[in-house]
């Protein structure tokens, strides 16, 4: 099977500009552009106190404010047969080598029950020391499953043979492929959460994606016996080096921190309204994936016309609530677009 490196590195555009991506020329299966509207649109979901989804709610139920304004909720649907264009990504470093074929397993299983082939999309990406897309969007299951069975981890050596390029993966295959879909647009991220060599930081792999509506589950999924001393610098990369404290007295002497992995998966879903999960002894990665079906099946889409005066740069915060009382998750806030 034919993989595409995705390299942030070769498409900088100079010092000029703070990071500029090429448009990537590889082939589209099925035609897509993006569309533009002048509606912010929310995806939500909404639980009970005993965390059960609750579906049955109407426009007037909810109460939406924009910096703590309200809002006037002008698009409302509680259907859940929106077409949906889904991204998984795959951590394939070192880390994963020896849990790599239970998520090949389970992530082949949650791509046939979750896609519809009249309706819906999927494309598959792997980042390790590098992002490569190994199959673009897609409705057949046969190119996805060729797509997972060539998940591996690769097999460099000395200094390019590290690397998790995590924050890279997402701000690709938001910019690269996500945001010239419409409709409803998702990805899920498998990993342990340490990045290690990414170009990006956090801040902008989540700011892509709020900026092109784009949800982020994550998936938590780490083998504890592995040795992760050495994976990366405290911080978690991104371009200008969120370094640790290594300098300094004795700073030298010290192993680096590695970042709080479990703590990014969490921010990655929170600020996009996604949710984060975590693979343990009593929860298995087919019944996260169970979980996420679930709630990708049983979202309102709410929408309003945004006030257009002030800058078209700043964050916007929004915050969704019920009458009464319900748990509501969506993304925290957007980006004006121009």
């Amino acid at each position: 099977m034919k993989t595409r490196t995705l390299s942030i590195q070769s498409m900088i555009l100079g010092s000029a500009v703070l990071l500029g991506i090429f448009p990537l020329a590889w082939p589209q299966e099925t035609p897509s552009f993006k569309v533009e509207v002048d509606v912010v649109n929310i995806l939500a979901t909404v639980r009970d106190e005993q965390g059960r989804l609750v579906n049955t709610l109407t426009k007037e139920d909810f109460i939406l404010q924009e910096e703590g304004q309200p809002q006037d909720i002008e698009y409302f649907s509680s259907e859940t047969d929106l077409p949906l264009t889904l991204g998984l990504l795959v951590d394939t470093s070192m880390s994963q080598s020896r849990i790599l074929e239970k998520e090949r397993q389970a992530s082949y299983q949650f791509l046939e029950d979750i896609l519809r082939p009249e309706s819906d999309l999927a494309f598959v990406m792997s980042f390790d020391v590098e992002a490569q897309l190994l199959e673009n969007l897609t409705n057949s299951q046969e190119q996805l499953l060729a797509a997972l069975e060539s998940l591996h981890v690769p097999t460099r050596t000395g200094r390019q043979g590290a690397g998790t390029v995590l924050y890279d993966s997402v701000f690709l295959a938001v910019d690269e492929i996500l945001k010239w879909e419409s409709g409803r647009k998702a990805m899920i991220v498998i990993s342990d959460g340490v990045d290690f060599g990414s170009l990006v930081d956090l801040d902008e792999a989540i700011e892509m994606a709020q900026r092109n509506d784009s949800i982020i589950y994550t998936v938590r999924y780490y083998d504890p016996d592995m040795n992760m001393a050495g994976r990366g610098r405290a911080g978690g990369g991104g371009r200008g080096g969120r370094r640790g404290s290594g300098g300094g007295r004795g700073g030298s002497s010290r192993r680096p921190q590695l970042p709080d992995g479990k703590k990014i998966l969490e921010r990655l879903a929170r600020e996009t309204g996604g949710s984060m999960f975590e693979v343990t002894a009593e929860q298995s990665l087919g019944e996260i994936f169970q979980k996420i079906e679930e709630e990708l099946r049983h979202q309102y889409s709410i929408g309003f016309t945004p006030n257009r005066e002030g800058s078209e740069q700043a964050f916007r915060r929004i915050r969704l609530t019920t009458r009464n009382g319900l748990t509501v998750r969506c993304r925290e806030g957007y980006y004006l677009k121009s």
